[in-house]
């Protein structure tokens, strides 16, 4: 493959380069800049996919499409790029929902408060907007590329600056604040990593990803190896996250816009439990071995503190927010078992939660714009009102708790059946104790997704709030294109009255409502345009995850030094 050896530098290139373009003097791409991140992003989904289209799939262990050149010959650090079956998945991952995201912001007539690209009173700031997300392209599919430890670092850090501002100037109400936790937190993880990084660079001599995990530990004592994988295994929990240092999180979500969420969600979340796939687990086997219980056992806690903290939600978004944290957490107790396939099962339920809740944020983005808030008791009777909207909704919820043929479903069986059989090092009654309060997680995840769908999708339509229609929300939106509020809204002032009302009042509100309720649109073109591929994929790997596995077995039986 070193013929197509350009192809990972062309997948950074391309949208570093668009960003630079969008420093141009402000008239420059006026009238494009709806459709420039779309032309940018496409541009990078097609390099992946040619990536996926040739890649050697017999040969999945090996890394292909490598560059590896001196980029600071004094410190030995290399400019090394390449994929193999554990990181070829994550790439066109990111490529998809980054051009999806620039679907739903740049087609359409601009109408709805998820078309941040058009220019309207408070300002959105479109050209900043289209900046900033193809900066935040950049970095993660860095991190899925780089083969050297201070470069993977440093794509892990680019994502931060993006993401922040993604939070702080297009949010909530509350964005400034959601802002700074988030970059505090993820800085101070960060930080940690990087210390566990230069201890094991230190130890090791080398910064080189692919020699490092080829010694799988040799010339690094067990001690030096629990202390590092301790280190890193911080570091990289913070971005997962992992229980209890997830608390960054809900906040984050809630406030972000749609696309913010999206990638938030579907993409650096993942950055987190690759690094424990292509650093932690094996560069220091022995230190993974010596945590794998503990590492079990806070994944296991997530798995029920995520699923519990969600029956007790009622913002649709925050609610989402905690079951990504439910959701890493059998990513996680799969990497602890160190089976082929327990961790095969969190690399499978990384990318089916990237597409799973990239959906499910896509559908309260556009929730939140009809009906100018996520608050669940306040949206009822959906699928009344809205019933392809309410019917999307009802499938990303229930692909989300895992039902057999829906992606979500392999990735957690997977990591239960890993816990039921764990390394031999590992503690087999501990680890069937792991499984146990894992299943019993997957039932609490099938009953919030069922809680929601009761209140939302079910009921009288309207609830408590009256929804707007797109043009009076977008007069009650604040500069991020998100609805303020439904106190800030007009439909707050047609709400249900109180009970002291007359019936003929509150039969007229009613009225009112329902009229409003009529004017809403369903699903709209750019939407569904930007739903369908992750809908197909769902299907695809629910009911073929073979696709996936096969991609994925020999890349971590090699990790686990494991001759097939």
């Amino acid at each position: 493959m070193s013929g197509l050896s350009w192809l990972p530098v062309a997948l950074l290139a391309v949208p570093l380069l668009g960003a630079l373009v969008l420093l141009a003097p402000p008239p420059a791409l006026r009238r494009t800049l709806r459709l420039y991140g779309l032309a940018v992003s496409g541009v990078v989904l097609v390099l992946a996919a040619i990536m996926v289209a040739t890649f050697e799939y017999g040969q999945a262990a090996r890394m292909q499409f490598t560059l590896d050149l001196p980029w600071i010959p004094g410190l030995g650090v290399r400019f090394h790029l390449g994929v193999d079956g554990i990181s070829l998945p994550l790439v066109a991952l990111t490529a998809l929902l980054t051009f999806l995201c620039f679907v739903y912001l740049g087609v359409g007539d601009g109408r709805g408060q998820g078309q941040l690209l058009r220019p309207r009173a408070g300002g959105s700031r479109p050209r900043a907007l289209v900046f900033t997300l193809l900066v935040l392209e950049v970095g993660m599919i860095g991190t899925f590329l780089a083969l050297d430890l201070l470069l993977f670092f440093v794509f892990f850090e680019i994502v931060l600056i993006p993401m922040y501002f993604l939070i702080a100037v297009w949010g909530g109400k509350a964005r400034r604040a959601a802002a700074i936790k988030f970059i505090l937190y993820t800085l101070l993880g960060s930080v940690v990593m990087l210390l566990g990084l230069l201890f094991i660079w230190a130890q090791a001599g080398t910064l080189d990803m692919v020699e490092l995990a080829a010694r799988h530990g040799a010339g690094m004592s067990r001690a030096v190896q629990v202390i590092a994988f301790l280190v890193v295994g911080i570091g990289l929990a913070v971005k997962t996250p992992m229980w209890p240092l997830h608390t960054w999180l809900p906040d984050a979500h809630t406030e972000a816009p749609t696309v913010g969420s999206v990638l938030l969600a579907g993409v650096l979340l993942k950055m987190g439990t690759y690094g424990f796939a292509r650093i932690a687990i094996p560069v220091l086997p022995e230190g993974a071995a010596a945590l794998a219980p503990w590492l079990g056992a806070l994944a296991v806690v997530g798995i029920i503190y995520g699923s519990l903290a969600c029956l007790a939600q009622r913002d649709l978004k925050r609610m989402i927010a905690y079951s990504s944290v439910g959701h890493m957490g059998f990513v996680l107790l799969g990497f602890a078992t160190l089976t082929t396939v327990g961790i095969n099962g969190a690399l499978f339920a990384n990318v089916a939660h990237g597409l799973i809740t990239g959906l499910l944020f896509f559908l309260a983005g556009a929730i939140k714009e009809r009906y100018s808030t996520a608050d669940m008791p306040s949206i009822t009777g959906l699928l009344a009102t809205l019933p392809h909207l309410g019917s999307v909704l009802t499938f990303a919820a229930i692909a989300s708790l895992g039902l057999p043929g829906l992606a979500g479903f392999w990735g957690e069986m997977l990591a239960l059946l890993g816990a039921f059989d764990p390394a031999e090092a590992l503690s087999r009654p501990l680890f069937l104790t792991f499984m146990v309060i894992g299943g019993l997680g997957a039932v609490l995840t099938a009953a919030y997704f069922l809680v929601m769908l009761s209140r939302v999708t079910h009921g009288l339509p309207g609830g408590k709030a009256a929804p707007v229609p797109p043009d009076t929300a977008l007069a009650a939106s604040g500069p991020g294109g998100e609805a303020t509020g439904p106190e800030d809204s007009v439909g707050a002032s047609l709400a249900i009255g109180p009970s002291d009302e007359t019936a003929d009042a509150r039969l007229e509100k009613t009225g009112e409502r329902i009229g409003l309720l009529s004017r809403m649109p369903d699903i709209r073109g750019y939407e569904m345009a930007a739903w369908v591929p992750l809908i197909v994929l769902i299907l695809l790997f629910g009911l073929w995850p073979g696709l996936l596995l096969s991609l994925t077995t020999p890349a971590v039986e090699a990790l686990l030094g494991v001759v097939s």
